[in-house]
């Protein structure tokens, strides 16, 4: 009896041991489960009515140190990427989870056909501005998700507005990128199905500016003493904005992108134009058509928000 109590005892054991081996697997074989992410590029606009594009010249670009798959050297327009408007890059494989670490290698020297400067501003006039940073790496700290679906669309926004600067009181229009750091700040990431729009118009029926620049904050942290005056290295104005939208066409439509969800506020900028040139003005007061509350907006996941607005005056 005592034997059999053993035995069964044995058997009891090696039955329990098989089915926790049998969960273990089955668990890791989930854990290695990846999903299909692509990766697009979108940028915010520049402040400068006499640029006509941004160029920039791509030649690689790692996610966690592991290059993109199907990405070829590519020379794109940033300029041209606004209002929603994004470029592919390239596709990689990733485990559902949160990331980090994305890194750009740009050719400052050539574009893809050969052509000398890879990076620059062209103006109207059809001159080119090479631009060039201390390095031609750019590491984004951003961090982003990917879900546990068959398909995830990472969009990295570019921010001309903040990663493009230019030198004042010189005969020539003299454009450069940034420090590193500001660099790296300017560039933000985030998955498209886990973020919302906010677009509107914008009546300025009594001309109050030349152009009007809509910026989008995270609630609470806008301060217009700070943001107005520029900040860091390359003096920067409102570089806390999330994203900004230029105030544009007959109607004064605008297209805040790829809104992480959270509460956003909305602060309305003018800028007066010198020789094609535009220069921060004032702060704008502004009322929504529809009663929403502008300094308290909602956004949740692929839900646009239509944000109507009445100018009503300078600040």
């Amino acid at each position: 009896m005592k034997n059999y109590l053993k035995n069964a005892g044995i058997i009891l054991m090696s039955v329990f041991a098989f089915v926790s081996c049998s969960d273990n697997n089955d668990d890791t074989g989930m854990d290695a489960e990846s999903y299909d992410t692509t990766f697009k590029i979108t940028d915010a606009p520049i402040d400068n009515a006499n640029v006509e594009a941004v160029v920039v010249t791509i030649t690689n670009v790692k996610v966690d140190g592991k290059a993109l798959e199907a990405f070829t050297a590519t020379t794109v327009n940033l300029a041209a990427l606004v209002n929603g408007k994004t470029e592919t890059l390239g596709n990689l494989d990733l485990k559902a989870g949160s990331y980090s670490n994305i890194e750009f290698e740009l050719d400052f020297e050539k574009d893809v056909n050969g052509n000398a400067p890879g990076c620059y501003v062209a103006m109207a006039d059809g001159t080119k501005d090479a631009l060039v940073a201390t390095s031609n790496k750019i590491k984004i700290q951003d961090k982003f998700e990917v879900l546990a679906k068959s398909a995830n669309e990472v969009v990295i926004d570019f921010d001309l507005r903040k990663t493009i600067k230019e030198e004042q009181g010189t005969l020539s229009t003299d454009f450069d990128f940034v420090t590193m750091s500001e660099l790296s700040a300017g560039i933000r990431v985030v998955n498209e199905d886990l973020s919302g729009r906010i677009s509107g118009t914008a009546n300025d029926a009594n001309n109050t500016s030349d152009k009007i620049i809509v910026y989008a904050y995270e609630k609470g942290k806008f301060n217009a003493d700070a943001e107005t005056k520029g900040s860091g290295a390359s003096n920067v104005t409102f570089a806390n904005a999330v994203t900004s939208s230029e105030v544009s066409g007959l109607s004064g439509s605008y297209n805040l992108s790829f809104l992480k969800e959270g509460e956003y506020e909305l602060v309305f900028a003018s800028y007066t134009e010198d020789n094609k040139e535009f220069f921060f003005n004032s702060m704008l007061n502004a009322e929504s058509s529809t009663g929403l509350n502008l300094g308290a907006i909602s956004v949740s996941s692929s839900i646009q928000i239509d944000a109507n607005v009445t100018i009503t005056g300078r600040k």
